[in-house]
C-alpha cells in the first residue's frame, strides 16, 4: 500500500471516530439530562469526558495532520475552494469543541459533587448544559458537510 492509502486510511478511521464519538457522547448525555436521574447523569458525564479523552482528541490531531499530508502529496493548493471550506469547518466545528470540553469537564465535576452530597445539580449545571447543547449543533451540522467535502471535491470556482 502507497504513502498515500496509508494516510488516507488513518484519516477515514479517524473521521469516523470523531464523527461517532461526538454524537454517541451527545446523544447519550442529551438524554440522561432528560431522565431527572442524578445517577445516571454523573455515569454519562464521566464516560463523556473518558470519551473525549481517549477518542475525540487524538482523532482532532490525526485529522489535520492526515489532511493535509495528503493535500501535500496529492498536489492540491491549500486554496482550492473544496479544501478551504473544509478546513474552515473543521475551525468551526473545533471551535465549538474546546469550550464543550471545558463545560463537559465542569458538568461531570458538578454532578459528581452533588451525588456525593445528596443534593440535587445546581443552576449552573443546568445553564452550562444549555450551552454544551447550543454548541453542539454547529460542531455537528459542519462533520456532514466536511465528508461531502472530502468525498465529492467539488470544483466551485469563485
Amino acid at each position: 500500500m502507497n504513502e498515500y492509502l496509508i494516510l488516507k486510511t488513518l484519516h477515514v478511521i479517524s473521521s469516523v471516530l470523531l464523527a461517532g464519538t461526538g454524537f454517541g457522547s451527545a446523544f447519550y448525555l442529551f438524554f440522561a439530562n432528560r431522565t431527572g436521574s442524578l445517577e445516571t447523569q454523573a455515569a454519562v458525564c464521566r464516560m463523556v469526558v473518558k470519551a473525549d479523552t481517549w477518542f475525540t482528541t487524538p482523532t482532532v490531531i490525526v485529522q489535520p495532520l492526515t489532511g493535509l499530508w495528503m493535500v501535500h502529496l496529492a498536489g492540491w493548493p491549500l486554496d482550492t475552494p473544496w479544501l478551504l471550506a473544509a478546513l474552515l469547518l473543521f475551525v468551526v466545528a473545533g471551535g465549538c469543541w474546546l469550550p464543550v470540553v471545558w463545560l463537559q469537564l465542569r458538568m461531570r465535576d458538578m454532578a459528581e459533587t452533588a451525588l456525593a452530597h445528596g443534593e440535587p445539580l445546581p443552576a449552573r449545571y443546568w445553564r452550562y448544559a444549555r450551552w454544551w447543547e447550543g454548541l453542539g449543533y454547529p460542531a455537528f451540522a459542519a462533520m456532514p458537510l466536511i465528508f461531502w467535502l472530502m468525498v465529492a471535491k467539488p470544483q466551485w470556482s469563485f
